[in-house]
Parts: structure tokens; C-alpha cells; sequence
């Protein structure tokens, strides 16, 4: 719509009103057309994390701030977690939310300023899983002595597998390998080697588990620093060796496993004894028991020499002899012993019996004396003779039966 303005008694123009809509669209486009794609720094403030899986936040420095969104396919890409306080690098482009005209950026890719995204996010699940007890030496397997099977997952076209399948043939070649096939980097990569992990667990036909690559970049690497990877290699009931990239390579994998080995040639050399090792050690336990054994049997010897020069070997039956005279005497103590104990036990039963004589009732019939019975009563009081019954006299010699005539008191 348009309305004619008067500027001045002779000038007269007209111009266009816009609604605010109209304004706002044509700022929006003024800002995205400008601003198509930059670079900004600042620390974040606010962070906010919808559940969207948008993310919402401010951009500050020292004297001004500007409104940041970062859309959940883009969030999503982040390796690391951004956090309140965290200096980052931002690349987007500028836009504005119409409804409520403030103009923000619309954050495409972040990665922590100072420090690489990759490191950030490494040190971020450190920190977290340490904090969980995953890394806590109480949680360490150890390794079997001599493992019969052992399982390796890994690349099977990588330098890897051929580095520890040639330790372990070379000391020992008795084991059996068993390769579980995976990608160790590229997108899928940490869930092939979680899975993989898990899938030997049910196998439960290996003694161990070897898990790893070579060496490369920390993006190389970065499969087995992811989080899915880590609590597989814990929650294994199988002991897991770390073995990924070289010697001064870390990831976490190396730090939740039950032993790290800085390089997969290394691994296969933790894993198993070589051969010749062990047969060395064999060879000088058996030379150490076989000197031992001749230098006892040497001192037996010469003291099997010392007892058949010493007297007793010398003097045989003079020995006997003595040994048979010891005996004849200790036979006399003991028949003398045996007398006396004897006579004196008969001195003994022979006062007994005088004793029992003495007490005999019929050694008293023989000076004169007799019982008188009645029935089995003997009678010692005449009122307590029956006058119809006979009196059983017991003389010394014989018995008198009598006919009571009279009892006098």
C-alpha cells in the first residue's frame, strides 16, 4: 500500500510501508546474503541441548555476545562434548529467527579452539569412563600361561595380523590363531570391533583376545577410542590385549584393557613363551636337579664308606656277643625279679589262709565243740528248739540226729 507523504508546501513523494514481516524477510536476507559462511571464535555460555537433539548457546568474548544454534544433524557430527566455559572455533553462516527478530548463527561445525576436536573428545570419555571405574587395576584379567587359542580381531588385510600371526608361529607354533575379521577405522568401524568382541565371547573356544591395528593418524586410530568399543573390551569375559598403532600411541582401548602391548608384534610376544625360552629353562632345571641329585648321592656314598670302616662294621661279633651277654643278665634280673615277686605273694596267701582257718567253724569242732541244727536254723537259744523235731548234731567228725526230751532254760 502506498500513501503520499507531504515533504515540504511544493514537494510531495511518495514511499513504501513495510509490515514487519516484510522488514524482517528482507533483513534475513540482507544478513545470509553477507554472511554466507564464516569462521568465528568464542567461549560458550549457555549451552543447552534440546531434546530436539538441537543445541542452543551464546558465543562471548570480553565486550559483546551473539545467539548460536546448532541443528541435530550437525550436533550429532561432534566428537566431543561442548561444555559451558569451552573456547571453541565455529564455522556457520549468519541468519535470523523471524519470530523473534534477533539474528544468531546457525553453527555448521565446532571444534574446541587450542586443542584438537579428536583430542577433546579423547581426553572428555578418559575422564568419564575413569570416573566410572573402568580402568581400575581390580578389573584386570590376567593372562593365561599357556594359551592354546588365541583370538584376534582385526583387519585381515592390515599389517597387523600378519605382525602376530609370525610372533607367535615363530615361539610357538603349537597355538592356534582365530581371526575375527573387521574394519579397524571408517564409519562402522567401532561397532564391527564391539560386536566382533562380544561374538568371540560366545565363541568361548579361545584362551585370550588380541584386539588392534598398525599405526596411523589419531583419526586412524579413532575407532578404538570410541565409547562402544571401551565397554565391550570390559565387559569381556575372555583376558583382552590392547595392541593399536605404535609404541607411543595411546587410546582407550589400551587403558579398559587387561594389558596393553605398544604394538601388535609386541602383543604376540606377551601372549605366548617362546618355545626355545621355555625348553632353555627346562634344559637348566634339569641340569640344576641332576647335580643336585649327584652331590647327595656322593655324600651318601662316602657316608656308606665312613660306616663300613668304623668299628661296628669292623668288630661284628664282638658286638653280637656283647648284645647276647646284655641279654643272658637283664634274663637273670628278671627271674630273680620274678622269684621274689613270687615268694613274696605266697608269704602273703599263706597269712591269708591262717587268717581264714583260724575263722573256719570247723576248726573249732575239732577241739570238742559241735553244732546243733534243727532244720536250717542252728540253735543257739533253747527256747527256740521245737520239741516235736529232731536236733541235727554236726560232731567233728559225723552228724547225730537226737530226739529232744526236755529243754531246760
Amino acid at each position: 500500500m502506498n500513501y503520499i507523504f507531504p515533504e515540504g508546501p511544493q514537494e510531495q513523494f511518495q514511499k513504501k510501508v513495510f509490515t514487519v514481516s516484510e522488514l524482517t524477510r528482507d533483513i534475513k536476507s540482507l544478513l545470509e546474503n553477507s554472511f554466507p559462511q564464516f569462521h568465528i571464535e568464542g567461549e560458550i555460555s549457555n549451552y543447552k541441548l534440546h531434546s530436539s537433539g538441537h543445541a542452543y548457546f551464546t558465543l562471548k568474548d570480553e565486550t559483546a555476545q551473539i545467539r548460536c544454534v546448532m541443528w541435530r544433524n550437525f550436533q550429532m557430527a561432534l566428537r566431543f562434548r561442548p561444555e559451558d566455559g569451552m573456547k571453541v572455533l565455529c564455522s556457520g553462516a549468519l541468519t535470523l529467527y523471524e519470530r523473534s527478530g534477533n539474528y544468531q548463527i546457525k553453527v555448521m561445525k565446532m571444534q574446541p579452539a587450542g586443542i584438537g576436536e579428536l583430542q577433546m573428545a579423547f581426553e572428555q570419555l578418559k575422564q568419564k569412563l575413569s570416573e566410572e571405574g573402568l580402568f581400575d587395576d581390580i578389573h584386570k584379567q590376567n593372562l593365561p600361561a599357556f594359551p592354546e587359542k588365541i583370538g584376534v580381531i582385526t583387519s585381515p588385510t592390515g599389517a597387523a595380523i600378519r605382525d602376530i600371526v609370525s610372533v607367535i608361529q615363530r615361539r610357538a607354533p603349537q597355538v592356534q590363531i582365530i581371526l575375527a575379521p573387521v574394519n579397524v577405522q571408517g564409519p562402522g568401524a567401532a561397532e564391527e570391533i564391539a560386536d566382533a568382541i562380544r561374538m568371540m565371547n560366545e565363541y568361548g573356544q579361545v584362551d585370550l583376545l588380541i584386539v588392534g591395528r598398525g599405526g596411523g593418524s589419531l583419526e586412524d586410530l579413532w575407532s578404538f577410542n570410541e565409547e562402544v568399543v571401551a565397554r565391550a573390551i570390559f565387559d569381556s569375559r575372555l583376558p583382552v590385549v590392547s595392541a593399536v598403532g605404535h609404541q607411543i600411541d595411546f587410546t582407550i582401548s589400551d587403558f579398559v584393557a587387561d594389558l596393553r602391548a605398544p604394538t601388535p608384534s609386541a602383543a604376540g610376544e606377551l601372549v605366548v613363551k617362546n618355545r626355545m625360552d621355555i625348553l632353555g629353562q627346562i634344559r637348566a632345571e634339569y641340569e640344576s636337579v641332576t647335580q643336585v641329585t649327584n652331590h647327595r648321592f656322593q655324600m651318601l656314598k662316602e657316608k656308606l664308606v665312613h660306616l663300613e670302616n668304623s668299628y661296628g662294621f669292623k668288630q661284628p661279633e664282638n658286638m653280637l656277643m656283647q648284645k647276647a651277654q646284655r641279654v643272658d643278665e637283664t634274663e637273670q634280673r628278671l627271674q630273680l625279679a620274678f622269684q621274689n615277686h613270687l615268694s613274696g605273694h605266697k608269704q602273703q596267701l599263706e597269712a591269708a589262709a591262717g587268717k581264714l582257718n583260724a575263722l573256719n567253724p570247723k576248726a573249732v569242732l575239732e577241739r570238742g565243740y559241735s553244732i546243733v541244727f534243727q532244720g536250717e536254723r542252728v540253735i543257739k537259744d533253747g527256747k527256740n528248739v521245737n520239741k516235736k523235731k529232731e536236733l541235727d548234731i554236726l560232731l567233728h567228725k559225723g552228724r547225730i540226729k537226737a530226739k529232744v526230751q526236755s529243754v531246760e532254760k
